[in-house]
Formats: structure tokens, sequence, C-alpha cells
């Protein structure tokens, strides 16, 4: 057992009890608790043989572990997918079962091949069944994988995207949950993986479907119920170096889209568990300047944990003249707007680790710890040119996850604190900056 509090342990982010975690799966609401699922190592703090882990939550902030809900078969290993709640029996498991989605992984030393099954619960998730006829898709390529399921109203279909293999995904549709009938075949340059797919009615009031893979790579577009059109050029909304296979939340009742992702590749040096979940955040979909974007916005729920904050309308950054916050939090949620003048940098100092806002290169950046393996070192970010932004900073443990415009750009990284006298220091070594409507929240641990 834990009490949550190691060194390096996040502390208002996800994180399993001990050993390995990636991908999160099968999100889904029901009956007033938010599932998350998860891609779990049970025997070692390194990738290996998955188990989907189980964590329940009223809150979609503090989180309870559960015994695992899938383990490993003669199928193979039990790799990522989705869920889905049953209202009208579909499959026959019974009203409002739970369904959940996986790949099975049969790997071994000549050989791996992959399969898409399901299991239910009919008691609100406390146990499960693996469905006694799986798979219920066989293998369509050597690489097919990550079934992500969603009920489409109009057609009265469900709709499964599905990962093939290079930047191949591919949709079926069905209207028992059992069998599967391919419609389209679509490519997402640069991305495989993990495939999402959901509808968002964006700020003029028009319905669009969103399609995206693994390293956040996206398309706006319409769907009929069979073929997913684009109408987009594809965007980033993960610009991170941390950020990975997002997924989002099926069956939420109060409208709303939410998604989180795996913190790929963060460092925890001597801890018993390995990996954390980004903080939750609501989707948006707005049109900027004749495109259609995604936003990406911390959930409310965080205000729960605000503990004290520190406010101050102005001050001037200036060379010699560094903004140093009245904190001694380790966690805290901050905010500001900075209007760069005739600067050429601002910088940061979180932790001991810098931040660095380059107004010349318009590059938001950060110091590295660690390379992200799967979608390479992105290290910076590309400001929009504009002389005053607003910036959003999410701080824990181990993470720092930066809102900018109201998240119309947004990203995701991992860092491992060095040493300091105070937690934020706000600098530059060239003209002033000027920072307005500075807020830190300090935070409480959801742990407690």
């Amino acid at each position: 057992m834990t009490d949550y509090q190691e060194i390096h342990r996040p502390q208002f982010h996800f994180s399993a009890m001990k050993n390995w975690i990636n991908d999160p799966n099968g999100l889904v609401y029901f009956d007033g608790t938010w599932h998350l699922f998860f891609q779990h190592n049970a025997k070692s703090n390194t990738w290996g043989p998955m188990w989907w882990g189980h964590a329940l939550s009223k809150d979609l902030i503090h989180w309870k572990q559960k015994d695992h809900a899938l383990h490993p078969d003669e199928m193979g290993s039990m790799f990522s997918g989705s869920a889905i709640v049953d209202h009208n029996n579909s499959a026959g498991f019974g009203k409002n079962a739970i369904v959940l989605f996986y790949t099975a992984a049969n790997i071994n030393d000549t050989e791996q091949s992959f399969t898409q099954c399901i299991a239910f619960s009919t008691d609100n998730g406390i146990t499960w069944t693996k469905y006694k006829n799986n798979p219920i898709l066989p293998v369509i390529t050597s690489q097919n994988r990550d079934p992500r399921v969603i009920w489409h109203e109009s057609s009265k279909h469900w709709i499964m995207a599905l990962y093939l293999e290079s930047d191949t995904f591919a949709l079926f549709k069905s209207k028992n949950l059992l069998s599967w009938i391919k419609t389209q075949e679509l490519q997402l340059e640069s991305d495989c993986e993990c495939p999402d797919f959901y509808p968002l009615v964006d700020n003029l009031g028009n319905e669009k479907w969103i399609f995206s893979g693994a390293n956040g790579i996206y398309f706006v577009g319409s769907f009929n119920g069979e073929v997913f059109t684009k109408e987009s050029s594809a965007n980033l909304f993960e610009h991170g170096k941390n950020g990975y296979a997002s997924q989002t939340w099926n069956n939420s009742q109060d409208g709303r889209r939410i998604q989180i992702s795996w913190m790929a590749g963060g460092i925890y040096p001597e801890m018993s568990f390995n990996q954390q979940m980004s903080f939750p955040v609501n989707l948006s979909l707005k049109n900027v300047d004749g495109q259609t974007l995604l936003h990406r916005w911390p959930i409310n729920e965080i205000k729960s944990l605000y503990h004290k904050t520190i406010e101050q309308k102005e001050c001037i950054v200036s060379k010699g003249n560094s903004f140093v916050p009245k904190t001694n939090a380790t966690i805290f949620d901050m905010s500001f707007m900075v209007q760069k003048q005739s600067s050429k940098a601002l910088y940061l100092m979180i932790r001991g680790h810098y931040l660095s806002f380059n107004w010349e290169q318009s590059e938001f950046s950060m110091e590295s710890s660690g390379q992200h393996k799967i979608t390479g070192d992105r290290q910076s970010i590309k400001l929009p040119d504009e002389d005053k932004l607003s910036v959003r900073l999410l701080i824990d443990k181990t993470s720092i996850e930066i809102f900018i415009n109201d998240g119309m750009i947004s990203g995701s990284f991992c860092f491992l604190p060095g040493g300091y006298a105070d937690p934020v220091i706000f600098l530059t070594y060239s003209e002033p900056s000027i920072i307005y409507d500075f807020a830190l929240h300090e935070l409480k641990s959801i742990w407690g």
C-alpha cells in the first residue's frame, strides 16, 4: 500500500498505487461515477504484459483504485480500448451493461497478432465477464488495435474507430456490438494508434466531428453514420513533449466532452510507481479566423482543491527586477496575462526549472528532462504572434501543463525539479514585460 506522499508522487494527477501505467482506457460515466481504466503492468514498474487497471471517481479529481478489470489470458495481453453503456441492451448482456472493448495482443518471440474483444459488467463495474465468443473482430492487419466505440444517434448504430497500420485507420458500424461492418478507411498523416472520434458543437452552433490519433493530430469534419469527411487540414491539440494517447469520456450527462492523456516519458527515480495521467480538460470547438480549432481547458472541478490564493493586478518584469510571488507551494494553478512590450524574452523558474517565452522567435520552451520516446522531443510550442497573451500553468510535483489564449494552444510536459529558494520567479535579461491579472492558487492534494 501507499500513502501517495512519495517525493515524486503527483498530488493532483492520477497515478497508480504502484508499477507501470500508460494509455487511459475505457473512459465512461455511469450512475454518478466516472470510470478510468488504464494500461497497467501489475508485476513491474516498466512496460510489459498488460492488465486493465481500474479507478473510480465522483468528481474527476479524487480517484480510488479498484481491482483489475481485465487480466491477460490465452488470447494475449490486454491492450487499449474504450467503454460504453449499453442502455438498450444491444448486445444482450442486460440493459445498462457497461461494455469494454479491448485489443487482445498475442505477442511471442516469433510473431504477434491483435484481435478485438469485449467484456461486460452488469453490476456497475464491480465484476467483469469476457464475452465467450471473442474475438468480435479477427486479425485485419498486423497492427490493428485500440477499438474506440461510440453511439451515433442519427443512424442508430454503434460506431468503432480502429487503428490498422502505418497512418491508416478504419470505421466500422454495428447494431448489436457483436458483429461489425467496415464502412471506411482513412489516413491521419504522421499519427498512429489510439483513435478518438466524437462530435462537438462549435461556437457558431454547428455540429462537427473530431477524428484524432495518439500524437494529438486531428481533423474536423462531418459524419453521416458511415463515412467521416474531412473539412479541415491536420491540426494539433497536444503541443507538449509528454502528452500521448488521449481519450474522452463516453456517456457524460452534462454535455461536456472531457479528455485525459497519458503523460508519457516522465521520470520518477526510485519510485515504486511509474508514469501518470494528465489533468482532465474540457474540450470546446471554436472558429478562429476562419479555422475551426479545438480548445482545451482544465475542468472547473480543480477549484475544489484551491487552498490559498495570491493575486497581483500588475507588475513589470525587467532586467534586475524579477517578480517573486510570496508562496512556498509545490503544487499550484497559476494564470496571468503578459504583454511583451519590446522585451526579447520572459523567463520563469518553476521550482528550479526554466520555462522560456521567446518573443523574438514566438516560441515557448521548457528545459528538457527526459526524452518522449514515442512522439519525439517536442521541446517548444509556437506562440501566436500577438503582443499580449493569456497563460495558465498547472504545476504538480513532476509535471507542467500550459494553456495559452484560453486553451487554443496547450501542452503537457514532465520535469524533475531542481534546487530552488522560491517556487516561482519571473525574470528577463532584456527590456521589460508587463504581467497583468496574476493569480496563483495553492492546491490541496487529492490523496488526503
